[in-house]
């Protein structure tokens, strides 16, 4: 059977990678499972410079997923590439550099670093605060995702871009296609969607932040529906995530048109989250004899 998959000029030894955010930067779950079997790693968001992230609590359980609003603490990038590259390029995995900024000038000045450095890829977030236009998001609309991708495209000329994007949005198709027509590589969705959980006795939001990103299983009609919608409307690869618990739900993903996908909550639930997927992709193709993962992509037949 082959697994292997060619995800916008990387080349994965099987489609499953860990989500931004929710790995770190591999070390801790290094002691549970064998990074070497991932077909990649993205990284933590990380950004120009350190961040200390939101004020706790910032992580609550909700019915279906959790809600979460750490607010991209990470040691900044200089940190990134002077401790933990270096030891992530033990593994024989992709390394995948999920950048955040606060500004334009924040994105290209972080990825003109990356552009440096021995990595395989860089998956750009575009669901941080743009300070400049009053905190609004610069991945909602379909001019806002294209102007900071042709910036760091501009850059960034020797590694595939994916843009991630968020769900918040009433049409992502147009998001989508403002990343391609400035140069994107491929499609990173979904991030999570915006929620909020009161405690009744204080009457106060459990999160200090109030609002945080909702995550886990109960969010995966949303990203299967929008991973279709977006690998129907652009002619790159879609990396697809949210909810993925089994390889069931990762063959879905790759049914719906996803080339790859992410495990994210997922990984707090089970640290062999990843791992079991991979061997339920593999238990899938021999069920019903599959010879290729790739020719599963995008089969669905729509009523």
């Amino acid at each position: 059977m082959n697994t292997e998959v060619n995800l916008c000029g990387i080349k994965m030894k099987n489609p499953v990678t860990v989500a931004s955010g929710t790995f770190g930067y591999g070390r801790e779950y290094s002691e549970y499972i064998d990074l070497n079997k991932l077909g990649g790693i993205i990284t933590k968001g990380t950004s120009l410079k350190l961040r200390p992230g939101n004020k706790p609590p910032r992580v609550c359980e909700v019915q279906g997923g959790m809600l979460n609003s750490i607010g991209l603490q990470n040691p900044g990038v200089e940190y990134f590439a002077k401790y933990d590259l270096p030891w992530l390029r033990k593994f024989d995995t992709k390394i995948i550099v999920n950048a955040c900024g606060s500004t334009i000038e924040e994105y290209v000045e972080l990825c003109k670093i990356l552009n440096t450095l021995d990595i395989d890829g860089v998956e750009l977030n575009l669901s941080c605060p743009n300070v400049k236009a009053g905190c609004l998001a610069f991945g909602t609309t379909y001019e806002g995702v294209k102007e900071v991708t042709k910036a760091v495209r501009k850059v960034l000329d020797n590694k595939p871009l994916i843009v991630k994007l968020t769900p918040n949005v009433t049409n992502i198709v147009e998001p989508a296609k403002g990343a391609e027509d400035a140069g994107a590589d491929g499609i990173s969705a979904i991030n999570t969607l915006l929620g909020m959980k009161i405690d009744i006795e204080k009457r106060k939001p459990i999160l200090a932040n109030n609002t945080g990103g909702f995550s886990g299983p109960a969010v995966k009609p949303v990203a299967v529906r929008c991973v279709y919608q977006i690998a129907n409307a652009v002619n790159i690869p879609v990396l697809g995530l949210g909810g993925i618990m089994t390889g069931e739900d990762a063959i879905e993903f790759m049914i719906a048109g996803a080339t790859a996908v992410s495990i994210g909550s997922g990984n707090f639930a089970d640290p062999e989250t990843s791992i079991k997927t991979i061997e339920g992709i593999e238990a899938f193709m021999k069920k019903h004899n599959i010879d290729d993962i790739n020719s599963i992509i995008g089969t669905v037949e729509m009523n």
